[in-house]
């Protein structure tokens, strides 16, 4: 795809210059030196007709097709997320919305009628999917030869003069875009003396700037860098995601934040993340770094080189060589108090690095994390595992053990077999502020909780975790109870059937839209239907699930209250109190609901 911006800078012809696009006007033909006439049908004029073709594939994450582009806007459903996409900025939504998991299967559906603009800015309406792949299917498959010249951009106005011998008329043309100049070579006559005003700057894939001073220059630049770049006529839309990364941008990011953490881990199509639970790895300037758990520590070294989407990054860790190898550099990733580094091979295995740090080079490793309740509830007597869920109810496989965790971060599982050792921490969460980092090794069933879990809620009772699976993107859950006999949560079913409720806040991803909900009072029946009431009902069904972690209400389409519609995290609940989160799985907004009893 074409990645040179288009610069608009004018040069002068001995002809008069005009300023509005393709405006014509007659005056005194003085036909220019051969080498500065441009002939219809010369291969000078195919080269520029087949630069100013209207690239298709800037938008191949939409329709996987190089030889026409989308007009926008256009409306998409991603992975069952409604987008309006009215700029290529939100190519990069719809990439996001794609790399939220890793292993699940991504869906994108065109929202029909959309206009195609074709490689020769021909527009077409497309009313239906047969009409789309009728187009489609004409396209040249991905990263094959077609007639469109990407690595080479013009530099716009281009000044051009035409005598037609036949009418022995003259005009004077201003070329102002890719569009004009396409039109203008497609109109040419074989009866018509171009004369083309020179220089004519040329802009490379590289940024490079050559000026041609006659047509047979211009030909032979054209010609010579047609095929230097690599076009990405291509559907792989994540093999750009470090086209500005550079080798100290890299060091910058593994240097300047401390205690990172392997995310994910997967190798020949194996998962191995979750044996790396409790690591902690830093890197130093001088190219060694270490892997560190509370009982162990490793050392290796690491170095990178290359530029851009070529920077490879060499890791050798002798007694970790599950990490041992000359990686290539995917991205580099900071958002609000998370910083990864994602490494691949081949588009296959991958290693991506996750760090609390919020600020290159501030070293603040998790230190604004407000861990104090968590630590100090777990750190206290004994905790049972009263719920597990991954994908089934898995409870039943932690009958009998008794955990405990001290403050140096170790931590013990004790059944009638014997003690298992592990480790705990706490980080930045995903979806939480809080994260508890659990790991007892790999014997069944305690590598099961071997996680990076978010904290739901924490009391000196009991301490509710979640976590969305890296593979196929599902959520887990886990509590701890002081009672082994617990229900692994609060009666939610019981209490929020009991009596009315209020809506005492709601936050539509940080915006308050409490007032909407004033003056209705809700009553969740027993039967699983709820009805709001403020004069006039609106009905609408919910239920629980996971062992009280989730809340699903479901309102239809009556406003204002579709806005719940969703399964809700359960954060905590009391007899007169209930909090209820989601975290949007496109991106990433959070919403809070309060329910408080009348």
């Amino acid at each position: 795809m074409k990645t040179i911006p288009r610069l608009l800078t004018a040069f002068a012809i001995s002809l008069t210059l005009l300023t509005s696009s393709c405006r014509k006007e007659e005056s005194v033909f003085i036909e220019a030196p051969p080498e500065q006439v441009l002939e219809a049908n010369s291969n000078v004029a195919s080269l520029l007709q087949r630069t100013a073709m209207n690239d298709g594939s800037d938008d191949n994450i939409i329709d996987n097709s190089s030889c026409f582009n989308i007009e926008l806007p256009a409306t998409v459903v991603v992975n069952g997320l409604e987008i309006i996409v009215d700029s290529e900025e939100d190519f990069d939504t719809i990439e996001d919305i794609f790399d939220e998991f890793d292993d699940d299967d991504d869906s994108l559906q065109i929202m029909y009628p959309i206009t195609i603009v074709l490689n020769d800015f021909t527009e077409v309406t497309i009313n239906s999917m047969d009409e789309f792949e009728n187009y489609s299917d004409g396209c040249s498959g991905e990263n094959e030869n077609d007639e469109d010249i990407e690595c080479v951009d013009i530099e716009y106005p281009v000044t051009a003069s035409v005598f037609n011998n036949n009418n022995e008329l003259l005009e004077t043309i201003n070329i102002m875009n890719d569009e004009d100049l396409y039109d203008f070579v497609d109109e040419l006559d074989e009866d018509d003396i171009v004369n083309i005003g020179f220089p004519i700057t040329v802009i490379l894939s590289d940024g490079t700037q050559m000026d041609a001073s006659n047509l047979d220059e211009l030909e032979n630049i054209i010609d010579n860098a047609k095929d230097d770049c690599d076009e990405d006529d291509d559907n792989d839309f994540n093999d750009d995601d470090c086209d500005n990364c550079t080798t100290n941008q890299l060091s910058d990011f593994l240097v300047g934040c401390s205690d990172w953490t392997v995310d994910k881990l997967e190798l020949n199509d194996n998962d191995l993340e979750d044996m790396y639970v409790g690591y902690l790895f830093n890197f130093m300037a001088d190219g060694t770094l270490s892997a560190s758990t509370n009982s162990d520590s490793f050392s290796g070294t690491w170095e990178s080189s290359g530029t851009g989407n070529n920077i490879s990054v060499l890791i050798n860790i002798p007694n970790l060589t599950d990490f041992n190898a000359n990686w290539n550099l995917h991205e580099l990733e900071q958002n609000s108090g998370e910083t990864n580094v994602d490494l691949r091979i081949d588009g296959e295995d991958r290693l991506r690095f996750e760090s609390d740090c919020t600020g290159i080079n501030d070293g603040s490793g998790n230190d604004n994390i407000d861990d104090t309740a968590l630590v100090q509830a777990l750190t206290t007597g004994d905790w049972y595992v009263t719920y597990y869920f991954d994908d089934i109810d898995q409870t039943t496989d932690f009958n009998g053990y008794v955990f405990n965790y001290t403050a140096d971060g170790t931590a013990t599982a004790t059944n009638t077999v014997g003690t298992t050792n592990g480790s705990w921490s706490t980080s930045s969460g995903d979806e939480t502020p809080l994260e508890l980092n659990l790991n007892f090794g790999t014997t069944s069933p305690l590598d099961g909780i071997a996680e990076d879990w978010d904290v739901l809620e924490v009391t000196s009772e009991i301490i509710r975790l979640k976590d969305i699976s890296g593979g196929d993107g599902s959520t887990d859950f886990l509590t701890f109870e002081r009672d082994p006999n617990g229900v692994g949560g609060s009666d939610l079913g019981s209490i929020v059937s009991n009596g009315i409720w209020s809506v005492s806040l709601y936050l539509d991803n940080g915006i308050d839209e409490t007032i909407d909900y004033n003056g209705y009072g809700l009553t969740f029946n027993t039967d699983g239907t709820v009805v709001a009431d403020n004069g006039s009902p609106i009905n609408g069904i919910w239920s629980v699930q996971n062992a009280d972690n989730k809340f699903t209400l479901d309102f239809g389409s009556s406003m204002p209250f579709n806005e719940f519609n969703d399964d809700w995290d359960v954060i905590s609940v009391t007899d007169t109190q209930i909090h209820l989160q989601d975290v949007s799985g496109g991106g990433g907004g959070t919403d809070t609901l309060i329910f408080n009893k009348q």
